[in-house]
């Protein structure tokens, strides 16, 4: 399967982690990257990715918001949030903003696992 995906992160090290991880398995490319929300909005409907990446910590405005606008432009687009963060009520903010799961830096190795996971959700819905 030919995935592309979005990587919205403020650090320059973390995205390019995240892009060794991610460009690793066979068939997904990173499309883009945004060091910033807001950024992260533009590149969003610039390159109408497959998946995005978020961080939730970011300088201009946070992941959840970002991710917020992103689900109200396209609704289809899976988005995991990816952050060090272990905020209370994160997991119910999250959803709301049309995040589908969050995945800690301390686990990044989970990341590949996750994206399969809610690709094959996805497959699932299509079916029905």
């Amino acid at each position: 399967m030919d995935l592309r995906i979005l990587i919205v992160d403020d650090s320059v090290s973390m995205r390019r982690i995240i892009a060794a991880i991610v460009g690793s398995h066979s068939g997904w490319t990173i499309c883009g990257e945004a060091e910033s929300g807001i950024s992260g909005i533009e590149k969003f409907q610039e390159l109408n990715p497959d998946l995005v990446l978020l961080d939730f910590g970011m300088p201009d405005i946070s992941g959840i918001e970002a991710a917020s606008r992103m689900s109200r432009a396209n609704p289809t687009v899976p988005l995991i949030l990816f952050t060090v963060w272990d905020l209370e009520g994160l997991e119910r903010t999250a959803a709301k903003a049309g995040i589908c799961a969050i995945v800690p830096k301390s686990e990044a190795w989970k990341l590949i696992t996750q994206i399969e996971t809610v690709f094959a959700q996805r497959s699932k819905q299509r079916i029905q």
